[in-house]
């Protein structure tokens, strides 16, 4: 071969050609068949998990998270079956539904948001699983009558004791719990949690139990504060165990993400 030829610059990729081959690298060469094989093993192990507890399967919501996973993604996980999109970010959540507006997709907010997002969440978010402040109620609730709007919250409570976790601390929470009565556009549901990263369940498990002791709690001061989202792809047996009844399915079915959970979920290194 020649010295020219050896030195011949290869054509460079497109952005296109790039991004085709990060999809086929983590959907798969058919994402459509991966999907609806991954949520099949995620529904059986819903199934399995209910019935361990001896609990109704129809009393446990799956609620998929999408962060990182492109719209155009999104577009086939809708044709598997999907139709509620849980995002961490409001940025991402309105670029995808802007993508996606011929779509009849319930968009779920589940990540921290700060009062100067407010507004935006108001306009189309479904549910927002994050609520954890007086302030941001009350910025919720004045930009939600506004548009006209109500919005269903889950109050989200610190329980694993983490600096770096958002959320209530527990003996936070009955007040919190007062002060949305002050709030008629927020309707509120529950309570939510991120439970401590850690693959052994006996370290895990204590967070889910609390956030259910807290619950009980709760509903005597709010009858409506019936539910528990709690539990994503590593540990949702677990959070079905003590009653969750969201869980908070990504990696199981779109796949390792490729950036580190803890950029989404603060104190957390790995699965959501």
């Amino acid at each position: 071969m020649s010295e020219t030829a050896d030195q011949t610059p290869q054509c460079p990729d497109t952005d296109r050609s790039r991004a085709a081959r990060a999809d086929a690298e983590r959907f798969d060469s058919d994402p459509l068949a991966t999907f609806r094989r991954n949520l099949g093993s995620v529904e059986a192990r819903i199934a399995e998990a209910c019935a361990r507890a001896g609990r109704d399967r129809a009393s446990v919501r799956m609620l998929p998270i999408t962060k990182t996973v492109p719209a155009h993604m999104l577009r086939l996980a809708f044709e598997a079956g999907l139709q509620s999109f849980g995002e961490n970010k409001i940025q991402e959540a309105m670029l995808k539904r802007e993508a996606l507006s011929d779509l009849a997709i319930d968009w779920i907010i589940v990540g921290h948001l700060q009062r100067n997002k407010a507004k935006y969440l108001a306009r189309f978010a479904r549910e927002f699983h994050a609520l954890d402040s007086v302030r941001l109620a009350a910025a919720l609730d004045a930009r939600l009558a506004r548009e006209d709007r109500f919005l269903d919250v889950y109050l989200q409570v610190n329980t694993s004791g983490e600096a770096s976790k958002f959320g209530l601390h527990p003996d936070a929470l009955l007040p919190f719990v007062d002060a949305l009565e002050r709030f008629p556009r927020l309707r509120p549901r529950g309570l939510m949690t991120l439970a401590l990263f850690s693959p052994d369940a006996t370290k895990v498990r204590p967070c889910f139990a609390l956030l259910r002791r807290l619950r009980d709690a709760a509903v005597k001061r709010n009858a409506a504060l019936t539910a528990l989202s709690m539990g994503m792809s590593a540990d949702f047996e677990t959070a079905i165990a003590e009653g969750a009844n969201v869980v908070r399915v990504g990696q199981a079915i779109f796949g390792r993400r490729p950036t580190p959970d803890s950029h989404y979920w603060p104190g957390t290194g790995g699965a959501g």
